[in-house]
């Protein structure tokens, strides 16, 4: 064969066969702090084979739960270098790079679960994301949840007022740390899997803790007076390092974020549906519970909001789209 017509046929099949190539094969990496039991860390490992499945075998995710790759505010960092592709983060720590997000974590500013499930998916809340490229080199897929926060405690706890003093667990992050510091207790940030030894030994007097954590881990064994507040909700972004997400292809990009979504979603709507039912189970234990509203935390909130409505300009949006939910 003449050499043109040799070299053209070569060619033409080279360029066939690297069409026929799929794109190319990726193995990602997911960080998040919560450990294996914890629906969050579930709804990552669904997240995985899915992807797995979607992509015929081509693309892989690795999950490393229980702070493997080390703390939320860590594995941030190794986001926005690209040494982690993904993770799912509270949106505590987000808010401590963006502080607008802090108003998620209002005070009261839902009433129940299913309100908090629809203030998520709201316009008000998703716009939020909007930020994250610019703010803090992050591509933010949607949120997840875990449930209301409650308290739960060594001593006697019957009123926020029992509070003072108190060295109380928190998830490291100042919308949190003012709330309690307001209250008269002292804040204690801590890793999840460490609160049951904590207070086991004494080292902390209670938590703030979700009705799942608080039967997951069976922290009612240690704390068995509780004070079901409903106070705050307690919302989870899953992102994608920003300098990975500019490398991937459209199609890529579409399988993570519609199979990331499904995951977040589902978390959601778990939370959403055992909330009740968690409570009353919660209520058959043998541990001693009070109740306490937003009036008994009155003082306490309005520190808050001298706080925060400075810091977070999204909070009479978010405001604005909570009293739509609660009046449909």
């Amino acid at each position: 064969m003449p050499m043109k017509p040799l070299m053209t046929s070569v060619m033409a099949g080279g360029l066939a066969l690297m069409m026929a190539i799929p794109a190319q094969a990726r193995d990602f990496r997911l960080g998040l702090i919560t450990p294996p039991p914890h629906r969050w860390t579930q709804a990552a490992e669904a997240f995985a084979e899915d992807v797995k499945q979607k992509s015929g075998g081509e693309h892989s995710i690795a999950v490393f739960p229980s702070q493997q790759l080390g703390n939320e505010a860590q594995m941030v960092q190794q986001l926005q270098t690209g040494a982690l592709d993904m993770a799912f983060l509270t949106v505590a720590e987000i808010s401590n790079r963006v502080p607008d997000f802090g108003a998620l974590y209002a005070p009261y500013l839902v009433d129940n679960i299913d309100q908090a499930a629809a203030l998520l998916k709201s316009d008000a809340a998703i716009e939020l994301l909007d930020q994250l490229p610019a703010e803090a080199g992050l591509v933010g897929v949607g949120y997840g949840m875990a449930g209301l926060r409650q308290v739960m405690s060594r001593d006697q706890l019957e009123s926020p007022a029992d509070l003072e003093g108190k060295k109380l667990r928190i998830t490291p992050f100042e919308p949190i740390r003012d709330f309690y510091m307001a209250t008269g207790a002292a804040p204690t940030p801590m890793p999840l899997p460490a609160v049951y030894d904590a207070l086991a030994n004494g080292q902390i007097d209670a938590i703030d803790m979700d009705f799942d954590s608080i039967l997951i881990f069976k922290f009612y064994e240690r704390s068995d007076k509780m004070l079901i507040s409903n106070h705050m909700m307690f919302p989870m972004v899953g992102v994608v390092s920003g300098r990975i997400w500019k490398d991937l292809s459209a199609e890529d990009r579409e399988l993570l974020q519609t199979s990331m979504r499904t995951q977040l979603d589902a978390v959601i709507d778990h939370f959403q549906a055992l909330e009740k039912e968690q409570e009353m189970e919660l209520r058959g234990l043998d541990i001693t519970i009070h109740e306490a509203t937003k009036e008994d935390f009155a003082d306490a909130i309005a520190e808050w909001e001298t706080i925060w409505s400075e810091k977070a300009k999204s909070l009479p949006s978010l405001r604005k789209a909570a009293a739509e939910i609660k009046g449909s």
